[in-house]
């Protein structure tokens, strides 16, 4: 456990570098609520919010297993800074870039081969109408939204995040502005209903990749750091070792998007209402998660970064301090849910059979929160360490052998519905939660012993 003493040292400068990283991710996650609550004002209110809900868990999938082969950086960039050594930094990120542009059409391909893939899933007609336009919208924004995560994680490493929180802030405005006039046909433009919601997605991400390469463009030139100096040429040993580490992170989050996206397709199975409910009940857990995902990244930096300068008690201090952050934010999250159940649901939809149902899917998520904050900031301090496989093999077990087993069973052969579903998804995070807390303490301990010399490569 971690001691108050400790707890004092540590929490304000956690808070300091956490604090725009959350407001970050709320920002990222306000995109996806903003998006939902538009298309849930149509006349088919239920079939649009539930293609929105299949399209964007669909994309997700792809668009994260991206994004976590990028978070290799939190750990080289980290350390890297963390030893004052600035221009290996610059060479991770111009190397990061290349791996996103050479992502790009392998990760985009998936998308124009939806009707096929979703063909066999018995998907309701209206909602699949809907959902594939609705995603291929998304996908035109996938280069942006990558290189949105490269440039992220290396200023976010560098202790420079406050642009992040600016970029991710303001994108939620040009977003808002977007569904208006594209989702309703405002300012003479033609009303495109959800698929104008996907349009607007992808134009804000271009603005979040534009504001950040301008902002380091604008720090090098104002403080000198030769960013533009930094070799051009093709690091192949650091674009593998950018792969072995986030390859195990891309997989643990493809895993766990993928496990809600397959969740999501099943639901559709039931009807518009169950699935407009479970995207409610998912965009709010989702927006909780945001708080506990952005203390993650400030303990991946902090982590890496006392490593960078072979101080593994402070290291584990940084660690200790995040998740008691995390876990304390989720527990106060858990009791709204239960508390406020309806008022959530009222501000999506009207509609008082998606109401009812939401209700009971919202219970289900208060019961994983507290657990879902312990193994999301975990996962971060442990991707500071250099430990990224751990992670991965706990969210494939719990997830897939045991969480949507479990859900499939009590929602199809119980008769449960969407709860069932979300029953096993909150077991499985139970177990992930109380697997990675333990993880991490040992991972402590076995940085302590570690000798000085091969600290930060540990």
């Amino acid at each position: 456990m971690i001691g108050l003493q400790t707890l004092r040292a540590e929490i304000r400068p956690t808070l300091q570098l956490a604090i725009p990283l959350v407001l970050a991710e709320l920002g990222w996650m306000s995109m996806a609520i903003v998006d939902t609550m538009m298309v849930g004002r149509l006349p088919n209110s239920a079939t649009a919010m539930g293609a929105v809900s299949l399209g964007s868990n669909i994309f997700i999938v792809l668009a994260l297993f991206g994004g976590g082969l990028l978070m290799g950086l939190d750990t080289l960039v980290s350390q890297a800074f963390g030893a004052g050594r600035r221009e290996d930094c610059h060479r991770s990120l111009l190397n990061s870039i290349y791996l996103s542009i050479a992502l790009t059409p392998f990760l985009s391909a998936p998308v124009w081969l939806l009707p096929s893939l979703l063909a066999g899933m018995h998907v309701d007609p209206g909602v699949l109408a809907l959902a594939i336009p609705y995603t291929k919208a998304l996908a035109v924004g996938l280069l942006p939204l990558l290189l949105y995560f490269a440039v992220r994680r290396c200023l976010q490493a560098m202790n420079m995040v406050r642009p992040v929180a600016f970029a991710l802030v303001s994108a939620n405005v040009v977003n808002a502005l977007g569904n208006w006039i594209l989702v309703y046909g405002k300012w003479g433009v033609p009303s495109m209903g959800a698929v104008g919601s996907g349009w607007s997605t992808a134009i804000a991400r271009l603005y979040m990749a534009s504001v950040l390469v301008g902002y380091l463009l604008w720090y090098d030139r104002k403080h000198r750091t030769e960013l533009l100096r930094t070799p051009v040429d093709i690091d192949l040993p650091r674009i593998r070792r950018l792969i072995t580490l986030g390859l195990p992170a891309a997989i643990q989050f493809t895993l766990e998007s993928g496990v809600f996206a397959l969740v999501t397709a099943l639901i559709a199975r039931l009807g518009a209402v169950p699935l407009a409910s479970h995207q409610i009940a998912l965009n709010t857990v989702a927006f909780t998660y945001m708080v506990p995902l952005g203390i993650a990244s400030a303990a991946a930096v902090r982590v890496g970064q006392a490593l960078g300068r072979k101080d593994a008690a402070r290291a584990g201090a940084a660690g200790g301090t995040a998740i008691f952050l995390g876990a304390a934010f989720m527990t106060c999250a858990s009791g709204a849910l239960l508390l406020f159940p309806r008022y959530i649901a009222r501000m999506y939809t009207p509609d008082e059979s998606v109401i009812h149902s939401t209700v009971l899917l919202l219970a289900a998520g208060a019961a994983f929160q507290l657990f879902d904050g312990i193994q999301t900031v975990a996962t971060g301090a442990l991707r500071g360490a250099g430990d990224t496989r751990t992670p991965m093999f706990c969210h494939f077990t719990a997830y897939w052998i045991i969480g949507l087993p479990l859900g499939a069973w009590l929602c199809f052969r119980r008769n449960w519905g969407a709860f069932g579903l979300w029953a096993g998804l909150s077991l499985a995070l139970i177990l992930i939660g109380i697997v990675l807390l333990f993880a991490w303490r040992r991972t402590v301990r076995r940085l302590m012993h570690v000798p000085e010399d091969t600290l930060a490569r540990a």
